[in-house]
């Protein structure tokens, strides 16, 4: 059976552009490491409720006016909501003047929260704990469900992508924050369910034949990716054309969470067609060397 492109054969062509993409992002992430949020660093969070309308320059400019210098404001609401973020705790000192300031002024005083340096680190280690466990989840369904070699290219095809959308936020200086860890979970179920999507559809086409050579493996291989290329391809592009949305239209607070999609998403239709299934390709075929007496056959489904 002939394919217009052979994804088995190209493989090394895939396997080589993420190492290198994976070698730069280790790069950055040790040299210029990430922009973390108050979210994962010490700081304090101020939301403004106004009676008017606000716009960022004059946010900046009351709090200049008290000697305070914000790291980012964001607007909210029909742009009479304001919320600031400083590195750093405030003081009491500071609170104190804040609340009173904007109490005269709008009324009512803003709410502060504070995250500490421990919090901070807390919340990062949470956030490690999640991608984790559900890693380990996955490898243990894939296992049951499908065969062991499977588990392990699913998972590392979602390390991957979980990486890339770290390395990317971390050589463009996009702030990390909560939302963010939040895509990338969103982006763990979306990975794993194109990779599992493929792998089911390998499965099938074993079941069908015995699969004596390497040649016969590639080609189950590549009649597999063809045929769920289509359904892969159409389920991300909705996904995109939604963050695509939220980025363009959607609230300042979100758009870190936005790009994190879109760069997991691409991301994440790459390794599940060019990575996954080459990379259990090469574990089969070690397989198929190591056990040249009997053929190797699709693992029963449990």
């Amino acid at each position: 059976m002939s394919f217009k492109y052979d994804f088995v054969k190209n493989r090394n062509l895939y396997f080589i552009i993420s190492t290198l993409l994976t070698v730069v992002g280790i790069v950055f992430l040790l040299t210029a490491g990430l922009k973390l949020g108050i979210d994962f660093d010490s700081g304090s969070r101020v939301n403004i409720q106004a009676n008017e309308t606000l716009t960022n320059e004059s946010v900046e400019e009351e709090f200049k006016s008290l000697g305070l210098e914000p790291e980012g404001v964001v607007l909210a609401g029909k742009n009479d909501q304001a919320n600031v973020s400083f590195k750093g705790a405030l003081s009491k000192d500071e609170v104190a003047k804040i609340n009173t300031h904007f109490e005269e002024k709008y009324g009512e005083p803003p709410s502060i929260s504070t995250v500490t340096p421990t919090v901070g680190r807390e919340l990062a280690q949470n956030a490690f704990y999640a991608v984790l466990i559900a890693s380990v989840g996955i490898i243990i369904y894939v296992a049951f469900r499908f065969e062991w070699s499977m588990a392990v290219a699913s998972v590392v095809a979602l390390l991957h992508d979980a990486f890339m959308i770290v390395a990317i936020f971390s050589m463009f200086r996009i702030e990390v924050d909560l939302p963010f860890i939040a895509a990338v979970l969103t982006i763990v179920g979306y990975s794993i369910n194109d990779t599992i999507v493929t792998f089911d559809r390998i499965r099938e086409n074993m079941k069908l034949e015995k699969v004596r050579t390497q040649e016969k493996l590639a080609e189950i291989v590549n009649r597999s990716i063809h045929e769920t290329l289509g359904r892969s391809i159409n389920t991300v592009l909705t996904v995109i054309i939604a963050a695509v949305a939220l980025l363009i239209f959607g609230a300042d607070s979100i758009r870190n969470f936005s790009i994190a999609l879109l760069i997991g998403l691409t991301f994440g239709a790459y390794s599940s067609i060019f990575i996954a299934s080459q990379l259990w390709y090469v574990m089969k075929s070690r397989q198929m060397k190591s056990k040249k007496t009997r053929p190797v056959e699709a693992e029963p489904e449990i």
